[in-house]
């Protein structure tokens, strides 16, 4: 038996908003990238395993690729339970989900472009054109937006007295 949102809420179990929004942001991010950057998925999801793999991930094939698949899933897991934990502590995520979730997406984006992938093992020397910024900020949006979406009937968690 499928359990319902009401049955959730609940409970109060956050892993599902948290798979739920996390699994499908990161799917949708990387067909986002597949259409901004005018590349083949599987060379997006190599360019995600290049990450920890460096630029032999391009020569890697398949293997590579899914590599890419279970890290871009693992960190939208990851981004998505962060955003689950604080809706369920702060009501106005929840209750005002577009807004936080565009919000969001703004510290995703920042987050991704100017900590996490020069930390990374890829060397991307792409210059950031306002062309870039928008296209790419606009993917983000949507991920916040996907993951707040998903969250917003997540049950709050009470502090013991």
């Amino acid at each position: 038996m499928t359990p319902t949102v009401e049955h959730i809420v609940a409970t109060g179990r956050p892993v599902d908003p948290v798979l739920r929004g996390g699994l499908i942001a990161g799917t949708i991010d990387i067909g986002a990238a597949s259409l901004i950057s005018h590349l083949n998925p599987l060379v997006i999801l190599q360019a995600v395993a290049s990450g920890v793999l460096g630029k032999p991930s391009f020569h890697m094939g398949l293997s590579s690729a899914a590599i890419g698949l279970v890290l871009q899933w693992a960190m939208s897991l990851l981004i998505a339970a962060i955003y689950v934990g604080a809706a369920r502590r702060l009501t106005i995520l929840r209750r005002r989900w577009i807004g936080a979730g565009l919000a969001y997406g703004v510290v995703v984006y920042f987050v991704m472009t100017f900590v996490v992938v020069p930390l990374s093992a890829a060397k991307f020397a792409g210059k950031i054109t306002v062309v870039s910024f928008a296209e790419n900020l606009l993917a983000m949006l949507l991920f916040g937006l996907i993951v707040a979406f998903c969250a917003r009937s997540t049950a709050p968690q009470y502090a013991p007295r």
